[in-house]
């Protein structure tokens, strides 16, 4: 029997906010959160803009776990203890090992690398230190996870660039659906904000000098941001059967790959994942209301993207309520379709739709109602979710109103 996967809790923090309500309050006003790095130790990168976690909330994460941890993974940690709480689950001896975690991560451990290079390389030290190892695996987070919610069902971390989270969440799906768990927590999590990782980030010259302007024709490119979003995940029955408020189903996954090249975007490979997530939840094109855009602000990326979507929708490309978040929060990478996922599913919630912010100017080849600036009232039956990575993996999710 096929199981129903249902969304109980979300949490998350960016730098639009420290917690999900507040995070979608300003993404729902098309609030920005991009503004000059303020991080003291990036050394010769003034003028260089960014979505920054201006301060962590408080927690009482021990010393112990603390510090075994990068920054990845402590938000990732914070996301998803708010979502456990939102979901009012717990776990104990007899049903710990039906709860797992995925997490998706895109760079790993940038803080804890950028810290040996500097203290073996400019600095006396001699060795790394302690836990360096351990801070940097791609799973650090997802184990973080299972240690301080005490999951000891299937937990592993997954990274695909800029479409983890989305990938993270699928993979959780199956999970369920193949009745190895009962309960994951799932999403993203990434902290770039490192002096190499965007140094690397500036040789691309992808990036741009102001803010993240997607769909509009001014646009210049992406803005890095960092933050974490994850969720609760359960089967339908796991759900009622303890009487849990449900958020929202994830309805379908769609998975592809272009095999066109290692930076830049096909139109195929997006749209093939597309198709395959509304097969997978057994959706017309025209039951989709809102879809939120991988919109980075590239130039490619934003019209290639809407060639996609009309490949993909024809007609009802135009009629649907298109938008990118990332214009608020920035790009987060790893995390940044699983702060998607959480703008879907307040967007179903409260049948509005967030703006594209920072919009200026109309784009020919951007030509679909991308929301721009203001947000808007309509009923938001089923919501889509992109992300297209770096060297053509692709991840779509569809969620839909229980």
């Amino acid at each position: 029997m096929d199981r129903r996967v249902v969304i109980t809790g979300v949490g998350g923090l960016c730098g639009l906010g420290t917690d999900a309500a507040s995070m979608w309050k300003e993404m729902r006003e098309g609030r920005s959160a991009i503004g000059p790095i303020a991080n003291s130790e990036l050394h010769d990168l003034e003028g260089m803009t960014g979505a920054e976690i201006k301060a962590l909330p408080q927690h009482d994460i021990n010393r112990g776990h603390l510090i075994s941890m990068d920054r990845f993974s402590l938000l990732a940690v914070l996301a998803a203890r708010e979502a456990m709480r939102q979901a009012g689950l717990s776990w104990d001896e007899g049903n710990a090992h039906r709860f797992g975690a995925t997490v998706g991560v895109g760079f790993t451990g940038s803080y804890a690398t950028e810290q040996t290079y500097r203290s073996l390389l400019l600095g006396s030290a001699i060795r790394a230190e302690l836990f360096t190892g351990v801070k940097v695996m791609p799973s650090a987070a997802s184990v973080h996870l299972s240690l301080s919610l005490g999951l000891r069902g299937p937990v592993f971390g997954v990274t695909s660039a800029c479409a983890s989270a989305n990938h993270a969440i699928a993979s959780a799906v199956d999970q369920i659906k193949l009745g190895r768990a009962d309960v994951m927590v799932s999403g993203g999590s990434d902290a770039p904000f490192a002096w190499g990782v965007l140094k690397a980030w500036e040789a691309m010259r992808v990036l741009s000098p102001d803010t993240c302007r997607p769909f509009s024709a001014d646009r210049k490119g992406l803005v890095l941001g960092e933050g974490a979003g994850m969720a609760v995940l359960e089967s339908y029955e796991h759900a009622t059967r303890r009487g849990a408020t449900i958020l929202a189903e994830i309805a379908g996954v769609g998975l592809s790959a272009d095999a066109f090249h290692i930076a830049a975007p096909s139109v195929e490979g997006p749209a093939s994942a597309m198709r395959a997530c509304l097969a997978d939840a057994g959706l017309n094109a025209e039951d989709v209301d809102y879809l939120n855009a991988h919109g980075t602000g590239t130039k490619s990326n934003d019209q290639t993207e809407t060639a996609a979507i009309k490949r993909v929708f024809g007609k009802h490309a135009y009629s649907m309520s298109i938008s990118s978040t990332q214009s608020t929060h920035a790009h987060c990478l790893g995390a940044a379709s699983a702060l998607e996922m959480i703008a879907c599913v307040m967007a179903m919630q409260e049948d509005v739709v967030p703006p594209t912010a920072n919009y200026r100017e109309p784009d020919p080849a951007c030509d679909l109602d991308i929301t721009p600036n203001v947000p808007r009232e309509r009923k938001v039956r089923v919501a889509m979710s992109n992300a297209f990575a770096m060297g053509g993996t692709n991840a779509v999710l569809a969620f839909r109103q229980v």
